[in-house]
């Protein structure tokens, strides 16, 4: 009897272990737009133009707001994370597509990770101008206030007030 307690508590604790294991494996994961390295390089300034890079690349990830969207952007990232963490980005390619006035190529240019910035913010709150409410303001602050609001005039919903 001792023993297949034993045994049975082995079991568990092996069931409990494997679950950590399995929480703690990586997460890859694709974002954006699937590379394809053989269209990407038929895009070329001077030949093509909106029309064709449009049906070459498909739907740009997105598009510059001025200009008439003179420039469309192609983006691809590759993450990987631990099961909780935030993702670190591991590969990224974005693909900048420049056009002339004419509409016609002008230039193309990929970058990689190396455009990536990480961006820090400063504290947890953000200050603001005013008075600063405590817990006990905030919990005791309308005493004696009660049933005062909405009884000074008509409304909208009351005009015989």
């Amino acid at each position: 009897m001792e023993r297949s307690k034993l045994g049975g508590r082995a079991a568990g604790m092996a069931a409990i272990g494997l679950v950590l294991v399995a929480g703690c494996s990586r997460i890859r994961d694709h974002k954006g737009y699937t590379v394809d390295q053989a269209l990407v390089a038929s895009v070329q300034p001077g030949i093509d133009n909106r029309d064709s890079v449009g049906k070459t690349l498909g739907t740009p990830s997105f598009a510059s707001e001025w200009d008439n969207g003179a420039e469309w952007y192609y983006l691809s990232r590759d993450t990987r994370a631990l099961a909780f963490s935030s993702p670190t980005p591991v590969k990224q390619q974005l693909l900048t597509v420049h056009f002339a006035p004419s509409g016609d190529v002008s230039s193309v240019q990929r970058t990689g990770l190396e455009t990536i910035r990480k961006v820090h913010p400063y504290g947890k709150t953000t200050p603001t101008l005013g008075r600063h409410v405590g817990f006990f303001s905030e919990l005791f602050g309308n005493i004696g206030t009660v049933g005062g609001a909405g009884q000074t005039g008509p409304t909208a919903d009351n005009p015989d007030r």
